[in-house]
């Protein structure tokens, strides 16, 4: 027969400032991009191109889809939010939201986008090349 499991509180309490800490750090990543939304496309349009992750008609469409993408975001409620990474949430294992969001965009929508002629390279090339641009942008 199986053992419960009963946390203490003092586990309890560890085990919820964890989460807390959690939830804190990713509505501060989310409201930090309204910051900085315009200067984080650019860069994560330059990097996708100039690493060939995107083939594209258009660098400056591309910057203005993923300015978009990010300025969606912001007004997001979880739900939502969880709802668009659920395909890739467990990509990498400890990812940084607006990273994974950026990328689940990338993957999933902006590959129909007439401007864009393909997308090359690995879920995971993509996440790492966008989670360098936010790095530099949105240090946590």
């Amino acid at each position: 027969m199986a053992k419960i499991f009963r946390p203490s509180s003092h586990e309890s309490s560890i085990l919820s400032k964890i989460e807390s800490t959690k939830e804190h750090m990713r509505r501060l990543a989310i409201s930090r991009v309204r910051d900085c939304s315009e200067p984080l496309a650019n860069a994560i349009a330059s990097k996708l191109i100039e690493k060939n992750l995107v083939e594209t008609a258009s660098q400056n469409s591309l910057e203005e889809q993923i300015r978009k993408c990010l300025d969606k975001m912001t007004h997001m409620d979880d739900f939502d939010v969880d709802y668009q990474i659920a395909p890739i949430r467990n990509l990498v294992p400890q990812p940084q939201i607006v990273s994974l969001y950026v990328t689940a965009y990338v993957i999933e929508k902006l590959i129909d986008h007439k401007d864009v002629v393909d997308i090359y390279g690995s879920d995971e090339e993509i996440y790492f090349t966008i989670n360098q641009q936010v790095k530099k942008f949105l240090p946590l």
